[in-house]
């Protein structure tokens, strides 16, 4: 396994201490002109989860890296939602406490495989097909890799790593479909998946290099578009989600001169009797 090279900077590495995250670590550690920061989150979830808090923390020793941890009170009856965005959240405010270039976290392709069938039982929109992929923010350079790779790599290398026994806990949706379907599937069948994955990445460059020829600040615009263009440029424009998109649609096409919606944590807009103004926090 070799990633591609990555530019000079600061990085802030997602380490849970499982397999797929101490293998990201040590291929990272591998490459010149890179300052790594271990980003570890303790959930809250798992009496024993201290334990792999002082894992990961000596791995950072063990490279040479500095180790930031956090930490909530979650508790055993968490969503996985409710763990993912308290994670984020935290891998975010490591991020903006070191100016870092990106978050890095260790999704491969049968992460990607499972995120799909997670989100059609979800009924998702077509970008929820490829909704687990890199972005401005969050590097994810393992997608191209498989777990078996992975665990090769981990092997080989003979690296050592730590088990988190909530993964095999069917109560959690991911687990349900990656014990259930996911380890079950052909190797064709996960070809399948990964080529309409890909497919769906190309269709949405095109999509998006054609909605920024769209980008408008007149509500005149948005209200006569058809709802799925209004919608897209408003994604593509604001960099916000589906439901957002949709609450930014109803006020421009309702929202009185003056008025004013918070649409994110940091992003709100507001309105002229014309004009559509993004307000960044």
């Amino acid at each position: 396994m070799k990633l591609s090279s990555l530019k000079t900077g600061t990085y802030i590495v997602a380490v849970s201490g499982g397999v797929d995250s101490v293998v990201l670590l040590d291929l990272l550690s591998k490459q010149s002109g890179l300052q790594l920061i271990i980003a570890h989150f303790d959930h809250g979830i798992r009496s024993n989860s201290a334990t792999d808090s002082q894992f990961v923390k000596q791995l950072a020793l063990k490279y040479d890296l500095n180790f930031e941890l956090g930490s909530a009170s979650l508790g055993k009856d968490a969503s996985e939602e409710q763990a993912r965005d308290a994670r984020y959240s935290f891998l975010s405010s490591v991020k903006d406490k070191y100016n870092a270039r990106q978050i890095i976290t260790a999704h491969h392709s049968d992460d990607i495989v499972e995120t799909i069938i997670i989100n059609l039982t979800r009924g998702t929109g077509w970008r929820g097909l490829i909704s687990l992929r890199s972005t401005e923010h969050v590097l994810r350079p393992l997608l191209n890799f498989t777990k078996a790779d992975i665990l090769a790599y981990a092997k080989s290398n003979k690296l050592s790593w730590v088990e988190d026994s909530t993964n095999q806990e069917i109560k959690y949706l991911r687990n349900e479909i990656r014990h259930k379907i996911v380890t079950k599937m052909s190797a064709e069948q996960r070809a399948e998946f990964l080529q309409l994955y890909q497919s769906q990445l190309d269709l949405t460059d095109e999509i998006d290099s054609n909605t920024i020829k769209l980008t408008s600040d007149k509500r005149h615009d948005f209200i006569m578009w058809p709802e799925s263009v209004s919608l897209e440029v408003l994604r593509s424009q604001l960099k916000i989600t589906r439901p957002q998109a949709k609450r930014a649609l109803m006020a421009i096409k309702t929202a009185k001169p003056g008025t004013e919606i918070e649409l994110s944590g940091d992003k709100s807009l507001k309105f002229t009797h014309k004009n559509i103004l993004t307000v960044v926090k």
